[in-house]
């Protein structure tokens, strides 16, 4: 069976629209999917940014928001701007981390539904453990996400996703090892993972 490992970060825009879709198109085209959270401000700051590149170049940040809005109006998913952005993900790319299968899925996608269909913070732990809540997921990835072994696995996420030549999120990566970068690639990159299995 073909796979593909689904690169993302929380406070990622365009990682939204990906994460709520991905499974289905992965199923359709009998595609395995291996989510891997990780963090892009490691990676940012190697270029010397200070934060999302949407704030550092004004206009580019403007056509973001409006492409992200048509995005989600196209594909019937609701949508509300986070204050502030970005959000700070370490807390809830270490719970993910954490986390194994499908109740990382379970819960990235309910992460991203707090921030960008509630307009809520994902930062603080009462903010995270209320998301583990609704997924109905056990409150002791929380303590677990404090531990050495975890913050250990994000670093090595990060590490791993900077040797692959990833620069930003959502990025996909087939068994072969091909790179595809953004939402409007993940067809793509489904396809290529079939065909070079």
């Amino acid at each position: 069976m073909a796979a593909i490992d689904f690169w993302y970060e929380f406070a990622s825009t365009y990682s939204y629209p990906a994460a709520m879709r991905i499974e289905e198109c992965a199923a359709a085209r009998n595609v395995a999917v291996r989510w891997r959270p990780f963090l892009l401000g490691p990676i940012f700051g190697d270029q010397g940014w200070t934060t999302s590149p949407f704030n550092l170049y004004p206009a580019k940040g403007r056509y973001m928001w409006r492409d992200l809005e048509r995005i989600c109006l196209a594909r019937g998913l609701a949508f509300r701007r986070p204050d502030p952005f970005p959000q700070n993900s370490l807390l809830a790319a270490r719970v993910a981390t954490a986390l194994e299968g499908e109740e990382r899925a379970r819960f990235s996608r309910q992460v991203y539904r707090a921030q960008f269909v509630e307009g809520l913070s994902i930062d603080g732990p009462d903010r995270v453990a209320g998301i583990l809540d609704a997924c109905a997921l056990p409150p002791a990835a929380l303590s677990r996400a404090g531990s050495a072994e975890v913050k250990d696995a994000l670093k090595e996420s990060v590490a791993a996703a900077r040797k692959l030549g990833i620069f930003g999120a959502p990025s996909f990566v087939t068994g072969d090892g091909e790179l595809f970068w953004g939402d409007d690639r993940l067809e793509a990159a489904l396809d290529w993972a079939v065909a070079h299995a």
